[in-house]
């Protein structure tokens, strides 16, 4: 990839918003058990904000009757970065609008565009991220999340056509390969954006998942104790295990896999592995997405 072309692509999975039914049951999931920050609303129609690192959030979840996911939010560089990218994309006769200020005050960013990509999924591209220099203020004691230039974490989805969507976030957004991996009816592809092993994956329609959904989200924290308490707090709770305790095989993530009020998993890990030259990267085939553990449990 050419220094114009990484000019134009994006750099980490900045934020998510969700539209979700039940905002208590989020409340009590993400604060006293996960261990994020939960932001004060300031009115009704107001979402919840969970900030796990320095930016002002990282995931919005605002009260609906209909469970959906609302945007992905995708990093650039910059103010010009974002124009670039936006008419690259307008010029391969996709659909993309300027966010009003309103909505870029709503995700804390100073600019952004929106689109959907070719499976539908509300994408948004932005710079100028809001932070927050204050402590991470948490429920209970975290050492903290890796975020920081490294984005989010990651965000699966499911496709009826996942090379074409992947044709699309690697052609038109700048992404990179990371590997495949093959396994019973699923199959993945996983891309990264900056060093951390994937921020995006696709999967085709399996485990009863159809198109248009939202697999999992994945977070990762700065101990591996992190993980243990978490996982503690969830089973004391009788919050839906979906997979227990394990390691995956491409990216090392020690890990397990929750199901949240919204029907989606979150991924709760630490030790994910990190691609460091681009130019030494082996792109590879795997059989299996486990090394140990991850056993299913719903």
């Amino acid at each position: 990839m050419t220094k114009g072309q990484l000019a134009m692509s994006v750099t980490q999975l900045g934020y998510i918003g969700f539209s979700v039914k039940d905002l208590e049951a989020w409340r009590t999931l993400a604060g006293p058990m996960l261990g994020f920050e939960l932001r004060e609303r300031v009115g009704d129609d107001a979402p919840l904000y969970l900030r796990l690192d320095e930016n002002h959030h990282r995931v919005a979840l605002f009260p609906a009757k209909v469970e959906s996911i609302a945007y992905i939010g995708w990093e650039v560089a910059d103010f010009d970065a974002l124009e670039r990218l936006a008419e690259r994309i307008a010029g391969g006769g996709i659909e993309i609008h300027r966010g009003t200020e309103e909505q870029a005050e709503t995700r804390k960013v100073h600019a952004f565009y929106a689109l959907q990509d070719p499976e539908g999924f509300p994408v948004e591209i932005f710079c100028g991220a809001m932070l927050d220099d204050a402590p991470l203020r948490t429920d209970r004691p975290v050492s903290g999340y890796v975020c920081g230039e490294l984005g989010l974490g990651h965000i699966v989805l499911i496709a009826k056509d996942p090379k074409g969507l992947a044709d699309f976030y690697l052609k038109t957004l700048g992404f990179r390969l990371s590997d495949y991996i093959a396994w019973d009816d699923a199959r993945g592809t996983f891309l990264h954006c900056n060093p951390r092993h994937h921020s995006l994956a696709i999967l085709n329609e399996c485990y009863g998942l159809k198109a248009g959904s939202v697999h999992h989200i994945m977070v990762q924290a700065e101990a591996m104790d992190d993980v243990g308490r978490a996982y503690d707090l969830v089973m004391k709770n009788k919050v839906p295990i979906a997979l227990s305790l394990g390691k995956h095989s491409n990216d090392h993530m020690t890990s397990f896999y929750l199901a949240t009020p919204s029907g989606f998993e979150i991924e709760y890990g630490w030790g994910g592995r990190l691609i460091e030259d681009e130019e030494t990267w082996r792109v590879q085939r795997y059989k299996s997405p486990k090394l140990w553990g991850h056993n299913r449990a719903v």
